[in-house]
């Protein structure tokens, strides 16, 4: 049933995307974003592809995305469902339900709570019926206009629970009530940033107050006054 389906995982590598990310300590989350991302993809033992800013190629998101999708379908695969590295609640299931979706000819999304998508997952002849050079990119009304256009398409939509996208450390701070819901590893990654961020903002207020407490005890230089 899988035969013809393969995963894209479409994610720069920890040096390119620590330029996009307001991440603190930014290159040893995304590593591990990274490599959980690839130990979920394996656990489907569906093949795979990784396109990080050495194989993607266009001026665009939009066409470096595109061009990606086209060069999988290229391979010889009918099905591709691709990710990100970004949503590390991701699992196994979802990629699964995906594939057995889009064997049945079904458009998947998986909606990210920031409006994008953290999966889609469709065959060759949905790709080709989509403007996906044209589709507001990075902006938070991306599902929408994808699922409409599908719509328009007389195509089925299959939605996935929707999950959260980790792109600041806003982010992180929501992603870590969810933490029963992702690894170990990241868990502990989180905990080692949090802590370090409440002792930076600690020493930050403690140096304030010294150097606003020291100015205003500090009377000055008795001052002559000449008559």
């Amino acid at each position: 049933m899988n035969s013809k389906t393969a995963v894209l995982i479409f994610a720069n590598s920890s040096k390119v995307e620590r330029k996009f990310k307001s991440f603190a300590k930014g290159n040893a989350l995304i590593d591990e974003l990274n490599k959980n991302t690839l130990k979920t993809v394996k656990k489907t033992k569906l093949p795979y592809f990784i396109f990080t800013e050495k194989e993607q190629k266009g001026a665009s998101f939009g066409e470096r995305f595109t061009n990606a999708l086209q060069a999988v379908f290229n391979e010889g695969f009918n099905r591709v469902i691709t990710i990100g590295n970004d949503t590390p609640q991701l699992k196994k299931q979802h990629l699964l339900k995906a594939a057995d979706a889009i064997a049945n000819a079904n458009f998947v999304i998986g909606p990210s709570l920031d409006g994008g998508f953290y999966l889609m997952g469709l065959t060759k002849k949905q790709f080709e019926k989509v403007d996906f050079l044209h589709l507001p990119w990075q902006k938070n009304t991306l599902e929408k206009s994808l699922s409409l256009q599908m719509t328009n398409a007389d195509e089925e939509i299959i939605k996935l629970n929707s999950l959260l996208d980790v792109d600041a450390d806003a982010d992180l701070k929501a992603l870590f009530q969810f933490r029963t819901s992702i690894s170990k590893k990241l868990i502990a990654l989180l905990s080692t940033l949090f802590l370090q961020n409440i002792s930076i903002q600690f020493f930050s207020k403690l140096q304030v107050r010294l150097l606003f407490n020291r100015n205003y005890y500090n009377k000055g230089s008795p001052i002559i006054v000449l008559s």
